[in-house]
């Protein structure tokens, strides 16, 4: 399972599960992962017809690797649990728990999941959970919930939802989800899970989209949740590490393994004081490097 929560996830994208022509082949795009929307993008009259539609597409696709997830209707709604019981039964990697706001909400959805398992003779443990953080609440229990399951790979922003609950519009480059964002981030890396941001919903400012993406990345989110399969590339290109990043975590993480192998722990390279503390991080520069197609090595 700790493969599968730690995979690398810069691009969330956002697909209608109502439509089948969104989610017969949209890996063709390469996102990271996908996400089956059975909430908002779906009207309220239309919910079985969207998990009748997900069902088959999940159960006859081939999505060549990319990473499903299926976004579940709030929890004071009464379709969640129908929602729950059609993925699972479909074999959806992972659910996205819409209007997150407790680690009650997770462990209510975590118990939903586990019977499904059981219902439907999937592997316990199978489906992963992530929390999107829509109120101003659920931001200051971001590590209450992060914490709330082992099957929680992370947790994500809601920017819609939380701007009305903040009375904000989004004006001034985004400084209204600043202290959320930062918030979220420390919370994420307390608890060992993801963290993703909000979408981008002017499709035409790419330019806009793109500072934001370099925002967050460097403010430290894993990834963006998107709607639009433009907006991939310039997600992928913000997370792709330069060619000096990868020469320096390549070579960082060969010292460290020729040392630990000669028993030095702590030791000088370029003049820098390096430990193993070093190597996740490296690490990470090299999985993104290889998912950007600028790193064929095997470290």
């Amino acid at each position: 399972m700790t493969e599968r929560k730690n995979r690398l996830r810069r691009t969330m994208m956002f697909l209608s599960a109502q439509r089948p022509n969104l989610i017969k082949d949209p890996y063709l795009f390469e996102p990271d992962s996908l996400i089956f929307d059975l909430e908002d993008a779906v009207a309220e009259n239309q919910k079985d017809a969207a998990r009748f539609s997900l069902y088959h597409a999940i159960r006859n696709m081939d999505y060549h690797g990319v990473e499903r997830l299926v976004r579940i209707n709030a929890l004071d709604t009464p379709h969640w649990a129908e929602d729950i019981r059609v993925a699972v039964a479909a074999g959806i990697d992972g659910i996205r728990i819409a209007k997150c706001d407790s680690a009650a909400d997770v462990k209510k959805v975590e118990a939903a999941v586990v019977a499904a398992e059981e219902e439907f003779g999937k592997e316990r443990g199978s489906t992963l959970l992530m929390g999107a953080l829509e109120s101003p609440l659920a931001v200051l229990n971001a590590y209450e919930i992060s914490k709330a399951s082992p099957r929680m790979f992370g947790i994500a922003l809601s920017g819609g939802d939380f701007r009305r609950c903040m009375h904000t519009t989004g004006e001034g480059g985004g400084v209204d989800m600043f202290t959320a964002r930062g918030m979220m981030v420390l919370a994420a890396r307390a608890a060992g899970v993801q963290c993703f941001d909000t979408v981008y919903t002017d499709l035409d400012d790419l330019e806009g989209f793109r500072e934001e993406t370099i925002l967050i990345k460097n403010m430290g989110f894993d990834g963006k949740s998107i709607v639009n399969p433009r907006q991939i590339k310039i997600v992928h290109d913000v997370f792709a590490p330069s060619q000096k990043a990868i020469q320096e975590a390549e070579r960082v993480v060969m010292a460290i393994r020729e040392n630990a192998e000669k028993g030095i722990g702590i030791f000088q390279l370029d003049g820098k004081m390096l430990d193993i503390a070093f190597m996740e991080g490296a690490q990470r520069t090299l999985a993104l490097a290889r998912a950007s197609g600028l790193y064929k090595g095997e470290l």
